[in-house]
């Protein structure tokens, strides 16, 4: 028979106890983890400053402009001095012409200047315009609503349309719909004689290069052509264009073509002129003849879309194409 086992004292360590003090000290003790730095913002580079022209050019030219005077008024002086040592008549003679050379100096001067504070607010109409038109400004619409008022005041060509406006001066209108009225009244009217100047100008350079043996004298007709055409458009819209204002309003017109790429010829755009096929089977005098007039009518359609002082909708612009037709027509004026 077995012994009965004596008794002993036994220490039970509670595991569950110890993983759970050791849980709530790892939790009492909280380490703070360390922000993960994230890349740093881009920092743009400043821009670097404009370079500063020097003003050599202006400079040279401001002085050879005063040497040129002042070699002028001498050479006058002692042409005047010159005659009255050999007749007081020749004198006083010499001293007239001298005085009118330097009145129509004056009045050159004058118109010059004219012609570029006109375009120059031309272009002031435009951009408030552009801004009625685009952002809703009502500032801008009334200012340059006002504007083409005064630009067609006291034109006998425009008599119908001031009046017209001055009827509906006194109707309760937005300000963008007072705008549309202007334009309806006094600048849409002039689109049509738009039309027939840039026609009638494409299809004498259509006709003359085609004739002309002499490649010189057809680059001369174009350009004058084109700059009698830019002039006589300017002159529509309420331009006044002198000599400088025309230079200037050829820059602007070659610019408005360079940024819509008004200038690119394809095969297609000479097919609509003459028919599929035909293009290959005809002269290259012609041939020559109908790119000279396309170029003429693209640079028309430009010169009119600079001139022109409120900005015209992209879907009732004129298109090349309604060109395109009148420039083999036999009709001596353009029919819009």
């Amino acid at each position: 028979m077995r012994e009965p086992r004596q008794p002993r004292a036994f220490i039970i360590d509670d595991d569950d106890k110890a993983p759970r003090r050791k849980t709530q000290a790892q939790a009492a003790i909280a380490f703070e983890s360390e922000p993960v730095d994230s890349a740093p913002p881009a920092v743009q580079a400043p821009a670097p400053p404009p370079l500063r022209k020097a003003p050599w050019v202006g400079l040279l030219v401001s002085v050879l402009a005063g040497l040129f005077m002042l070699w002028a008024g001498l050479a006058a002086t002692s042409l005047i001095e010159e005659a009255f040592r050999r007749a007081a008549a020749l004198g006083w003679l010499a001293t007239g012409l001298a005085a009118l050379a330097g009145f129509a100096t004056l009045a050159i001067i004058f118109r010059e200047a004219w012609g570029l504070a006109r375009l120059n607010r031309i272009e002031h109409i435009q951009a408030d315009a552009a801004q009625a038109i685009s952002a809703g400004d009502r500032a801008a619409a009334r200012r340059a609503a006002s504007a083409v008022v005064a630009l067609h005041r006291g034109r006998v060509d425009s008599l119908w349309g001031l009046d017209h406006v001055r009827r509906h001066a006194g109707d309760v209108m937005d300000e963008s719909d007072r705008l549309r009225l202007v334009e309806r009244y006094l600048v849409a009217p002039r689109d049509e004689d738009a039309h027939r100047i840039i026609a009638r100008a494409a299809r004498r350079v259509t006709l003359i290069t085609t004739v002309t043996p002499v490649a010189a004298l057809d680059v001369a007709f174009v350009a004058v052509q084109n700059l009698r055409m830019v002039r006589e458009l300017a002159s529509l819209y309420g331009g006044r264009p002198s000599t400088l204002a025309t230079l200037r309003l050829m820059r602007m017109v070659m610019s408005h073509l360079a940024v819509t790429g008004g200038l690119a010829l394809s095969d297609s755009l000479l097919q609509h002129v003459v028919g599929k096929g035909l293009i290959g089977r005809l002269s290259s005098r012609f041939g020559e003849g109908a790119v000279n007039g396309i170029l003429t009518a693209r640079i028309g359609l430009a010169a009119r879309d600079v001139c022109r002082p409120i900005p015209q909708d992209m879907g009732a612009k004129e298109t090349l194409g309604s060109l395109l037709r009148e420039l083999v027509s036999l009709d001596r004026e353009a029919k819009p």
